[in-house]
This record gives C-alpha cells, structure tokens and sequence, in this order.
C-alpha cells in the first residue's frame, strides 16, 4: 500500500462525468488525477481496509499514455480516469487471492475481459479490492487481509461481497469499482454505502476470467457515484465475449442517451407486499414512499404488483447457488479446510445438502419464474422494491450463519436473471444510508438508468458524501 503522507486530505475523486470534462478540457492531467486517487488512498485506505493490492507502476505507465491520447485527440469518454476491480477480476501478472489464503500463491496469466475492456477505453488500472472469501464469506472472518469497513461508519456493515468495491467508490478512493453479484453483492455494498450499483441482465457482461462461485448466478457489474456514471462505465462494460458460454449477443445501446430527466408516460410497479412479507422495516418502506411521490412528480404513473412468493424465489436461487458453489470447491474443502475463514467454509459446506433432484428441480422451476417476473414487467418498465430492510447494521448484528435467517432480498433476481439497480433514497436516524432498488426487463438496463438518474437528479441524495 502507498505510505503516502499528507498534512491535508486530498480531494475525494470526482465523478466519471466530471473527471472527463475535466481530462478533455485539459484542466487536469491523467497522471495528477492518479496522484490525486493515489493520495486519497494513503490517507484513508488504513482505515477503511478497501484495497488489498495496488499498481501503482502500472498505473502511472497508463497515466502517461491516456495524456498522450488526450493531447492527440484520440480519446474516449473514460481516457485517464482510474479505476479498481473486486480482487476476483484477473489482472495479468498479479495476484487473484479472493480474499483467501487458497490463492495467494496464484498468478494470474490473462486480464479478465472487464479489465481488457475497460483498458481499451483508455483507464487507469489502479489496483484490487477487498472482497468477502470467494464472494461467499462475511465481514468477520480472520483472512490474509483486513475486511473493508463501511465508509459511513466503520462499525455497521459494508455489504457484501463486493465491499472494497462499495467502499473505494463512497469515501472517494475512486469513481468505478467493479463489483460481481450473485445473490446481491453488488446491491447490498452499494445499499450500505450510500451510491449506485448495477447487476446487469444475466449475460450482458462477460464474466471471463473471474473467480466463480456459481456457474449460472454470477453476474459482473459497476459501482460508481451516479448513474450517470453508471451508464458510462456499462458502455464499456457490455458486449458479447465468446469466451463467455453465457455471454448475450443482444445489441448494446446507448446508455447515456436516453438520460433525459423525463419519466412521462413510464409506469413503474411498486412491489409493496412483497418488501412487507420479507419484514422491511419502517425507514426504508418510507423511503421507498418518498421515491414514489419523486417518480411521480417527474410523470411516471405508480401502480401496484404482485411478484412471485420470496420464499419460492428464494428456494430455487439458493438451492442453484449451494450445489455449484460446493462442486466448484469441493476439492479443496475434502482437501485443505482449515484455510478457509468459518463463514465461507460453513456456507460452501452447506452445499453439500443439495441432492441433484434439489438441483434439478430449481433448474426447472427457475425459467417458470422468471417469466412471472417478465409478466409483471409487461404492465410497467420496471420494478420499485427494496435492496435492503434499512440501514446497514451493526457489523456484530451480521448473520455469518452456514444457512442464513433470511436470504438477502436481492437474491431473487439473480435467480430470475433481471438487471436490478441500487441507489441512494436517503438515510436513516441514525445518518447511515437508505436506498432504492429498480428490477427491470431482460436487457433493459438503460430503462433502469434513465429512471435511476432522473429521481438522482430531482432527489439530491446524490450530493451527500462520507465525512473526510
């Protein structure tokens, strides 16, 4: 880590938007806006524990070269802007460790394709970030590396898996994070942290050459400040990769065309009972009040849906989980056990449970619910619903269970295979944040964004920032 010391705090990192007016207005350079990324680490990351590894080499080597382009006149929206990657996103010639002492030792060969991608559109790889163990642990655990701490208040909850990512974004470290989702863990750090995070549909970004935990549940995703941003970073992100069995061939828009503040003639679901019937507390289900009153004023229609039985959704997205998490470690849990945290060794384990007509039979069930999802979709262009019961919790209040009291209330649409985005909707009383999350059609992530921008943009929450 950089020993950086500082008598002032440097300047939290601006936005993706606002970083490339600058770069392309020439009233920053790429490598000062590296020394400025560089230093807000130094002076924070000892206390929020976000990255595990950084390249600084290689960083300023990508500096130098984005102002070249720069100057040249050849670059792109995000030319010169850094970036950092969950530490389960390859990065030729370093370390992928998951969090987990079963890979320090391993090397990566080849970028991940967000990595190559995001590289191609001119960033700066800056370095790698906290995750829970293989996505699948929890905040407690002892580990090779200190566990993130949420950028709020380091005592509650970061969320999780991609906690360092959620972190690094929120107390200004970086303006992109990138995170992986498989039952939420892209929703929940940015639901605990107070900014946005997107999982995309199933197969719109490739998940090549990132540590798996289950085959057909994992999706890959930003985190970034605003939606805005958001759209930016998808724009790089999305495509077609043939080495990706589940990657999509669908079209890739453009994402930040259609964010015009505009919601008339949209009608948006709120899905009331089910947040009820998984026991949202007041806050949030008032919060989730005041988004509507916003939709509303900006001239969507809000009506109420109905969604399939959680307890049904939740069934078969976990039973799907557990049996290819476990055939994905089996090995090494017959083999080496005692070098996995308790969590995520309980958790894996767990999948041991799973029968094959288990998984068959949510393998089935799995599409018959999905297309109830897309039925409900038919009658509005998206969904209103909770990420989250409130504020994130005391992190000693955190269930690290092998089998947990309730299944995170983002879960259900990895099974279902939706993109699902997560933004700031205010805070609690206690200052921590609350949030909104919107479920949309398959392969309608601008749907979702142009929603999410204009309730960002008319809400303001998005100009509230950690104190540092």
């Amino acid at each position: 880590m950089s020993n950086t010391t500082l008598t002032r705090l440097p300047e939290a990192m601006p936005d993706l938007t606002q970083a490339s007016a600058d770069l392309q207005a020439r009233r920053i350079s790429a490598v000062e806006l590296l020394e400025q990324a560089l230093g807000r680490i130094g002076a924070l990351d000892s206390k929020l524990h976000a990255f595990i590894a950084l390249a600084e080499p290689r960083a300023r080597a990508a500096a130098l070269n984005a102002d070249l382009r720069i100057a040249r006149g050849e670059a792109g929206p995000l030319t010169g802007i850094p970036y950092a990657l969950k530490d389960i996103y390859d990065v030729a010639g370093m370390r992928t460790t998951a969090h987990s002492k079963l890979r320090l030792d391993h090397m990566a060969e080849e970028n991940s394709d967000a990595a190559d991608r995001l590289d191609a559109a001119g960033m700066v790889f800056l370095g790698k970030l906290s995750t829970h163990e293989f996505a699948r642990g929890g905040p407690t655990d002892l580990l090779p590396f200190p566990n993130a701490k949420n950028a709020w208040n380091t005592g509650h909850f970061a969320g999780g898996s991609s906690s360092g990512s959620g972190v690094a974004v929120a107390s200004g470290m970086v303006g992109l994070a990138m995170g992986t989702d498989t039952g939420g863990s892209i929703r929940l750090p940015a639901a605990c942290n107070g900014i946005v995070g997107l999982k995309p549909t199933y197969g719109r970004v490739s998940r090549r050459g990132i540590v798996p935990l289950s085959f057909s549940m994992d999706h890959a995703g930003p985190l970034t400040r605003t939606v805005a941003d958001c759209a930016l970073a998808m724009q790089a992100l999305a495509g077609h990769d043939a080495n990706d069995a589940a990657s999509s061939r669908q079209p890739v828009p453009d994402y930040s065309a259609g964010l015009s503040g505009d919601l008339k003639g949209l009608t948006i679901g709120r899905a009331r009972e089910f947040d009820a019937l998984a026991g949202v507390g007041p806050e949030q289900m008032a919060a989730l009040d005041a988004v509507e009153a916003v939709l509303e004023a900006l001239g969507a229609r809000i009506i109420e849906v109905s969604l399939p039985e959680r307890e049904l959704l939740d069934a078969m997205t976990w039973a799907i989980i557990q049996a290819e998490g476990v055939s994905i470690h089996g090995k090494d849990l017959r083999e080496r056990p005692e070098e996995y945290g308790r969590t995520t060794r309980e958790r894996l384990m767990m999948g041991a449970f799973a029968t094959g007509g288990h998984y068959v039979t949510a393998q089935r069930l799995r599409p018959i619910l999905s297309a109830e999802v897309t039925k409900v979709l038919t009658g509005a262009n998206a969904i209103l619903c909770s990420p989250m019961g409130g504020p994130a919790p005391l992190v000693a209040e955190v269930d690290d269970l092998p089998w947990r009291k309730q299944a995170p209330l983002t879960s259900a649409f990895n099974g279902t295979g939706h993109p699902a985005l997560v933004l700031p909707a205010g805070f609690g009383a206690n200052g921590l944040p609350l949030s909104a999350q919107f479920v949309g059609r398959p392969f309608d992530e601008a749907m979702l964004l142009r929603i999410g921008h204009a309730y960002e943009q008319m809400a303001g929450w998005v100009a509230k920032r950690p104190a540092y």
